[in-house]
């Protein structure tokens, strides 16, 4: 199968959620909670099983956060793995800062992927060797080459739990977000300079966006592993950072620079 091919799988399958998704109201959905206290809605298992009966063939493995997991996927050379509604939380308080995730690993490495934000109008899609479209149109990270004057999106959680206050007058703007799906795909398209998150991470969270990045020329960092491949036995990973390709050294410095104040 060709890569084009698969783009077109992940397009299709986004535009079938987008149909799914039409029907609820951001700010006013009924909410249930997990075994571990996190937020889930109709909305959630609707696009999970739209996005499961349109992507997975024979033969290809699927990761979601909202299926229990069948671990031949770890058998499987190509797997799906997604996120049906990243951001359920901002979702469900109406801030339009969610997103569908849909990213395909191939032999441990995200290869393609598609981001779509209903709520903006956004649609990032791309794969290795073929760049990265916004709604169309050709982009890719930013040439920044230093923080001073960047806008760096971070979790809005963990804004809220003040864990971005030792990042506050180092020169770039931070500005929260909710779905880590949905800043990577920012990152991607240009829109902002970088993203990173010090805690971990699940993969559905990431795999879409991290395929995105290094599709538009960017560059991806995985916490404590460099050379981590995915499609884990465990999906939970340390955190992680997306920049455009000169800003690498300038974000190590302002960690290290910071890390007595976290």
């Amino acid at each position: 199968m060709s890569r084009q091919e698969d783009l077109v799988r992940i397009e299709e399958a986004l535009r079938l959620a987008e149909k799914v998704l039409e029907p609820f109201t951001p700010g006013a959905i009924a909410v249930e909670r997990k075994a571990g206290g996190d937020p889930v809605t109709e909305a959630d298992w609707r696009v999970n099983e739209t996005l499961y009966n349109a992507l997975p063939r024979e033969g290809e493995g699927w990761l979601s956060e909202e299926t229990v997991d069948d671990l031949e996927r770890l058998d499987k050379s190509r797997v799906w793995v997604v996120d049906p509604l990243d951001g359920t939380r901002e979702f469900v308080e109406g801030l339009p800062e969610w997103s569908v995730s849909v990213g395909l690993v191939e032999n441990g490495q995200p290869v393609a992927g598609g981001i779509l934000n209903p709520a903006t109008g956004q649609l990032v899609i791309g794969a290795l060797g073929h760049g990265v479209n916004l709604n169309g149109e050709a982009a890719r990270v930013t040439d920044r080459t230093d923080l001073e004057g960047a806008v760096v999106m971070a979790s809005r959680s963990e804004v809220r739990r003040g864990e971005w206050k030792r990042f506050e007058d180092q020169g770039f703007e931070v500005k929260a977000c909710g779905s880590v799906a949905y800043k990577l795909a920012m990152v991607a398209a240009g829109i902002v300079d970088a993203t990173w998150t010090l805690v971990p991470k699940n993969e559905w969270d990431v795999v879409a966006g991290v395929a995105l990045v290094r599709a538009a020329g960017g560059q991806i960092e995985v916490l404590n592993e460099p050379q981590r491949a995915f499609n884990q036995r465990v999906p939970l990973m340390p955190g992680l950072l997306a920049y455009g390709p000169t800003l690498h050294d300038s974000i190590q410095d302002v960690i290290a620079r910071t890390a007595d104040s976290d």
